[in-house]
């Protein structure tokens, strides 16, 4: 599947290319994302469930770990859904003041304030409306495919980041071995919509689980999203892979004052 080159990463990046099965252009991908997950909010966790494959409550608290996350450090988690990184970050920092989460939709922003005592906020990726220099760690949870432009997003990650603070981006990929691309796309292309759909997510759920396998099949190579982190001036990125399916990216804000 042909993706963005990385020479092109100083403009607009997108992380995949329109898909208009589901909307029109460019300009309709927010309003359409943030439509459907108000639509399924409710039904998420369960259908999370469905399709973890290891990605439940212990992976998520093994990548915040490795990360460095700690007690005492400020945690921005992007794309909160109903809090299932929050909830992990906000057992390792041990006070909740210590996490603030947001989201494009407000259903999901409900579903996180029903389980989590921090502070919310609805906003985007891309034009974070938080103040400079402000967060120690800036996470996203399997939502790195849903921004309009990576480039942008990397940028105020970047912006809100103490110096010396880490982005942590956890995904699933396109599997590199022809196998387990065949079995993902069996499972999650075919398996788990229809599963979703039957099990009380309608045909909301079986479109939005369509929709991730495809934003995760024709999503840009790990070589341009690293490529977009370092062109926004973000130091030490590395890309780090679990079965052939997660993908861990991480970066640091460089230390102004030690260079």
């Amino acid at each position: 599947m042909p993706t963005e080159p990385a020479s092109r990463v100083g403009s607009a990046v997108e992380p995949h290319p329109v898909l208009d099965g589901y909307y029109g252009g460019k300009a309709q991908r927010q309003q359409f994302v943030r439509g459907l997950f108000n639509r399924t909010a409710h039904h998420y966790d369960r259908i999370n469930a469905i399709f973890a494959l290891g990605s439940g409550s212990w992976y998520r608290a093994q990548c915040l770990k490795r990360a460095g996350l700690r007690p005492g450090m400020r945690v921005l988690d992007v794309a909160i859904g109903t809090g299932l990184v929050a909830r992990e970050a906000v057992a390792l920092c041990s006070d909740p003041d210590d996490v603030i989460g947001l989201d494009l939709s407000e259903a999901m922003l409900a579903e996180a304030r029903r389980n989590l005592p921090i502070a919310l906020i609805q906003g985007v990726a891309d034009a974070l409306p938080l103040a400079d220099s402000s967060v120690d760690l800036v996470t996203i949870g399997y939502a790195l495919r849903h921004v309009g432009d990576l480039t942008a997003t990397f940028r105020e990650f970047r912006r809100v980041l103490r110096p010396g603070g880490t982005v942590l981006v956890m995904e699933i990929g396109r599997p590199r071995r022809p196998v387990t691309r065949h079995l993902m796309n069996a499972y999650l292309g075919m398996v788990v919509p229809t599963v979703s759909r039957l099990s009380g997510g309608g045909e909301s759920g079986r479109t939005l689980m369509r929709y991730y396998w495809e934003t995760i099949d024709r999503c840009v190579d790990p070589e341009v999203i690293t490529a977009a982190m370092a062109a926004a001036g973000l130091a030490q990125v590395r890309c780090d892979t679990d079965y052939d399916l997660f993908k861990n990216y991480s970066g640091k804000r460089p230390d102004e004052a030690a260079a």
